[in-house]
């Protein structure tokens, strides 16, 4: 029997590989005339979407664009970058989107380490793309997106395509070359640079499809929701969510950029069903000015990662008819791969002690196969005593492929068949995984990862600064935020301002550090420098509003 069982190959009709572009199709074939996107007074019905998406990737193709290449996108969430998750892979290619936040200097290692083909640019933006450009050894075709709701509108200074007019010169007719391979390259998400370079993390066709299946699943999705697009698209193709809501053929609302006062708007001009956000953006709505917030008679679905967030916050989000989901993941794991799976009996717990419930990490997505805490040493998962820490390893079909040209990061993160995540947790009595502390010095800041080796080094830049160490340091608004321990060359003398001014100078302006404490640094016998063991830092005052 076995050989008649094994007799039975695949082919071309009982075997097509998984791709989320698959959803879009689906989608515009039944619901072609519904409402897709929003945008100020854009409306696209999924008719219309498809129609877009396809003359760009035709568009792209006469660019030379296909199987292999990388197109880069830096805009915000505007209909253009929605259209680009399903237009850019169309052609073959591998989709980048960058962090609207970075400095010059990282966009341009992105471009260059990526060797992006074609960049599309906010024409907001372009003065950050116009300094990233200047590697002469960076050699790319510019789309702009030159969007009436900017504003601002610098003058533009290279030479660029116009998106609309590709749009419009585009075949809506548009033949896809077949997917041939599920493992196929579909996106390429670089890290926020926890180790002072970025890291490109690489993403295929099948691990975004069952991220999306697992995502309707988790959040219990309905048909046809109506989704806020709050999430940035560029973390993690905005936690996969454009796919995910094109399967559920969503309405979809885009959010240019964030206020309270705002999102509060649309929740309500759009009838907005469901959206996400990190903690940091939860904890903005809670302490918005009243006038600006809004109650609604309702329940509102939001998922919320990035962080723990604070109970208090959860509490106060049933009083806006907020119901939240809390998940935990990484860029690594295509977003979320925990869920808080709130059980029917926490409803009889106080609500702080539900709050402190679903705070926790949780427990495995329906798509990630296995989730462990595993004590690094003995390579045993730990008991669920809620005492024992370890590290969070994972393994499932939504794990990136690996790091774009870096076979060293790749094999130490798939050490002994397991992603490792690097954040230490417990595993409570009742199976849900806890985080307790990062194994790695990473500093979340607002949903955004910061890496302490990064802003050291920018420190050692300084002519002044001898030694420097960076550590979190708690905050009310950000969660937690760089604060630097310096110690100044002999002779030397600086002030806490213009180290901070310095910093700003040469990175994102969202790492520099917050806070500066000069003095002598606590070391090892061997002149290591104890980041964490000698001194306790959460006595330390909160920054104030201005120094953020």
């Amino acid at each position: 029997m076995k050989e008649a069982y094994e007799s039975l190959r695949k082919n071309s009709a009982n075997h097509v590989p998984l791709t989320p572009l698959s959803f879009l199709h689906r989608t515009a074939d039944i619901y072609g005339e519904r409402e897709a996107l929003i945008y100020g007074e854009r409306r696209y019905s999924w008719r219309q979407f498809r129609e877009r998406c396809l003359c760009m990737a035709s568009s792209l193709t006469e660019l030379s664009v296909g199987l292999g290449d990388t197109v880069a996108v830096l805009a915000f969430n505007t209909p253009e970058l929605f259209e680009a998750h399903f237009s850019v892979p169309m052609t073959g290619a591998v989709l980048n989107t960058i962090n609207t936040r970075l400095d010059s200097e990282t966009v341009s290692y992105i471009l260059k380490f990526g060797q992006i083909k074609v960049l599309i640019v906010d024409r907001e933006l372009l003065p950050l793309a116009q300094k990233a450009l200047q590697d002469e050894q960076i050699k790319l075709k510019i789309i702009l997106i030159d969007d009436d709701s900017a504003e601002v509108k610098p003058s533009v200074e290279l030479e660029v395509l116009e998106y609309e007019e590709l749009i419009n010169s585009g075949d809506s007719q548009f033949t896809c070359p077949p997917l041939l391979d599920e493992w196929q390259a579909l996106s390429l998400n670089y890290t926020s640079g926890t180790t002072g370079r970025p890291k490109g993390v690489v993403y295929h066709h099948r691990g975004s499809y069952l991220m999306s299946m697992g995502t309707v699943t988790a959040w219990e999705l309905p048909h046809h929701p109506r989704y806020l697009y709050c999430v940035p698209m560029f973390h993690c193709n905005g936690w996969g969510h454009a796919w995910t809501m094109t399967l559920v053929a969503a309405t979809v609302v885009c959010m240019r950029s964030f206020s309270p006062k705002l999102l509060f708007d649309l929740l309500e001009r759009h009838d907005i069903t469901h959206f996400g956000g990190a903690p940091i953006v939860l904890n903005m709505l809670a302490n918005a000015p009243a006038e600006e917030q809004k109650h609604f008679d309702r329940s509102i679905k939001v998922m919320t990662a990035g962080a723990p967030p604070p109970a208090k916050v959860l509490e106060s989000m049933t009083e806006f008819g907020f119901d939240v989901l809390h998940v935990y993941g990484l860029t690594e794991t295509y977003g979320h791969i925990l869920e808080s799976a709130p059980q029917s009996d926490w409803q009889d717990q106080s609500a702080a002690r539900r709050s402190e419930l679903i705070s926790r990490q949780g427990v495995r997505f329906p798509i990630m196969e296995e989730v462990s805490v595993i004590d690094p040493k003995t390579k045993k998962v730990v008991p669920s005593d809620g005492k024992t820490i370890g590290e969070i390893m994972m393994r499932g079909n939504t794990t990136m492929k690996g790091y774009l040209n870096n076979k060293e990061a790749t094999a130490e993160a798939f050490d002994g068949g397991w992603f490792h995540s690097g954040d230490l947790a417990v595993v409570q009595e009742d199976g849900y995984i806890q985080i307790k502390d990062r194994a790695k010095d990473i500093i979340i800041s607002g949903g955004e990862n910061i890496s302490s080796v990064e802003i050291e080094n920018v420190l050692y830049k300084h002519t002044a600064v001898g030694e420097a160490a960076v550590v979190a340091m708690p905050d009310e608004k950000w969660g937690e935020v760089p604060c630097a321990f310096v110690e100044l060359k002999a002779g030397e003398s600086t002030k806490d301002q213009e180290l901070i001014e310095f910093c700003t100078q040469h990175m994102a302006r969202f790492k520099r550090p917050k806070k500066i404490i000069f003095g002598p640094l606590p070391k090892t016998a061997t002149g290591k420098i104890q980041k964490h063991e000698p001194v306790s830092y959460t006595h330390l005052p909160l920054p104030t509003s201005e120094q953020v």
